[in-house]
């Protein structure tokens, strides 16, 4: 590897090379913060010759392009400050200087052809249009996050740029040719100090050497994220055959919208990790990338970015169950998605993955995918949203185990004798009868204390389901209701608990239920037909004893029967 390295100001290197954002660089991402400690550092902190750090590229021979392999942030973010430095001088009537800026921002290559100085694709046409350009946009571009984030570092430069404007010209003590002259005194140094800012300039002579340098100077120290290695990764392994055709680049984009476009607020980093446990090793998120250079040969990277593009799909249905359009056999699957997304679990994703993966793919039935992931929504209703049991990392490598083992399976049995295995162990793991009742008859919902209200609407409609004997019922439309009302003389948590909680038809009036006996109240709600379990037949008065028999009789039911595993 051939390296050579030297210091350079910034005008130095915009005035030498035309610079290109190379396949495997992740898009722009600064926040505020990251920005303002750039203004600071270049127009507060610094001398003369001021150091803001190294910047690597590779330039093919005969080329006078050169690939950015790190620094490409800091050289993005320069260029939109200069795009800010250029404006403000044209606002104030300095076009000669304006130019003077934008000759640094375009060019003419050796063609005579005019091009930015600086070349990306992920933002294109915003970057283009909207910062690099001296005239007003003639393309409009969507903004996605990439350009918001752009857009927020060229606004705050912007703000500063005029602000310093605004506090030259409100003094009013100077005169107006005075001011003039300030302002652009004032603009002139701030860009002479942009341009005179140093970095290491490290240079390669070939684009295997750049990989090498990223994934090194990237994997030590502040990481990136899991998903911008694993594209750095798979960009090397799969060479594009035709130069204007980046299959590579269109498939990464297409898992990118998938995962990114969902309501659901999806990371990529994680869809990966999850997806990597589904078929290959246990590892931590760090340990991902380490895994994959280890397994992942040239002969494998395109079938593994296939699989990544369809499972981004089942990812996000299995998170975001509005995302897929479910067919009526598949209804309960949906509702067993829809509780997991309730109860806030995330251990169980790589299986559920791989089993989505393999009912698409006809390995498994309908049948025992209703089953199984019924299974999983029972498991995690009782141990996790009712106990709240913590898992020290053992739940998390069972699922991952048995998903590999499901999709490495060669036949119908092998595959059944997987699902059967995980049922046990999840069986295993319940907690005791007695924890459940006493965290299950604890469930409370008033006005005033909601937090509890989503979980208690989904164990009312499946205790309801099971009592109504699978009549039809859209339960989204059903409300709670207080057997004994909250402005009545009973108080005390008795009221909230959920041995006093029903369903009720949405419309349903249950001020009509507050001034009435208990028995007159049981004829109004079976004339509504509302459900009534036999805890409320049974029952001639209604109080807190009465209330806290109801709660512990729908903990004996819900945990052997309705929920049983």
């Amino acid at each position: 590897m051939k390296i050579s390295s030297v210091d350079r100001s910034i005008e130095d290197i915009l005035k030498s090379s035309f610079y290109k954002i190379p396949r495997f660089q992740r898009p722009y991402s600064w926040e505020r913060e990251n920005v303002e400690d750039f203004w600071n550092d270049v127009f507060v902190n610094s001398g003369p010759d001021y150091f803001i750090g190294s910047m690597v590229v590779f330039k093919p021979k005969g080329s006078d392009t050169a690939f950015v392999v790190d620094g490409q942030q800091r050289l993005t973010t320069i260029t939109m400050l200069l795009a800010a430095i250029r404006n403000s001088f044209k606002e104030n009537g300095f076009a000669d200087l304006a130019a003077g800026i934008q000759s640094l921002i375009e060019r003419r290559d050796i063609n005579n052809q005019d091009q930015y100085s600086l070349q990306t694709e992920t933002s294109y046409p915003y970057f283009q249009e909207h910062i690099q350009s001296a005239i007003a946009p003639e393309v409009e571009a969507e903004i996605g996050r990439e350009e918001e984030a752009l857009s927020l570092t060229f606004d705050y430069f912007r703000y500063q740029l005029n602000e310093t404007v605004k506090s030259i010209k409100g003094n009013k003590t100077m005169s107006l040719a005075a001011v003039e002259t300030k302002i652009r005194k004032t603009i002139s140094e701030l860009r002479d100090k942009l341009l005179s800012l140093k970095v290491i300039y490290i240079d390669l002579d070939n684009e295997d050497d750049a990989y090498i340098i990223f994934e090194t100077m990237n994997t030590r120290g502040k990481d990136l994220e899991p998903s911008d290695l694993f594209k750095s990764h798979l960009t090397k392994l799969i060479k594009p055959k035709n130069k204007n055709v980046d299959i590579t680049k269109d498939y990464w984009n297409k898992i990118v919208e998938t995962i990114e476009g969902s309501e659901a607020d999806l990371a990529v980093s994680t869809y990966l990790h999850h997806y990597w446990l589904s078929r290959y090793d246990y590892v931590t998120a760090k340990g991902l990338y380490k895994d994959l250079k280890r397994r992942i040969r040239p002969i494998d990277a395109k079938a593994l970015l296939d699989n990544l593009v369809k499972d981004s799909k089942l990812y996000r249905e299995i998170q975001e169950t509005a995302y897929r359009k479910w067919s009526k056999n598949e209804r309960q699957i949906k509702e067993s998605l829809d509780a997991l997304i309730l109860f806030r679990v995330k251990q169980q994703l790589p299986m559920v993955l791989a089993l989505m993966h393999a009912y698409v793919g006809g390995e498994i039935k309908l049948g025992q995918l209703q089953d199984m992931l019924m299974a999983i929504e029972n498991f995690h209703f009782i141990f996790t949203a009712v106990t709240s049991q913590r898992s020290s990392g053992g739940i998390s490598f069972m699922y991952a185990l048995h998903a590999r083992n499901l999709l490495a399976a060669k036949d119908a049995n092998s595959r059944g004798r997987v699902l059967s295995d995980l049922k046990k162990k999840l069986r295993d793991k319940l907690p005791t009868y007695e924890e459940f009742e006493s965290n299950f008859i604890g469930l409370t919902f008033t006005n005033d204390f909601t937090k509890q209200k989503k979980i208690i609407q989904y164990v009312l409609s499946r205790l309801d389901k099971g009592e109504a004997g699978g009549v039809a019922v859209d339960y989204e439309q059903m409300s709670i209701e207080h057997l004994a009302s909250q402005s009545g003389k009973l108080g005390g948590e008795a009221i909230g608990n959920i041995g006093n909680l029903l369903l009720c038809e949405s419309g349903f009036n249950a001020n009509i239920l507050a001034a009435k006996s208990f028995v007159e109240k049981k004829a109004i709600l079976k004339d509504s037909k509302v459900t009534l379990d036999q805890s409320i037949k049974n029952a001639t008065n209604w109080g807190a004893h009465e209330i806290d028999a109801r709660a512990k009789a729908m903990a004996k039911r819900a945990f052997t029967k309705i929920w049983k595993m």
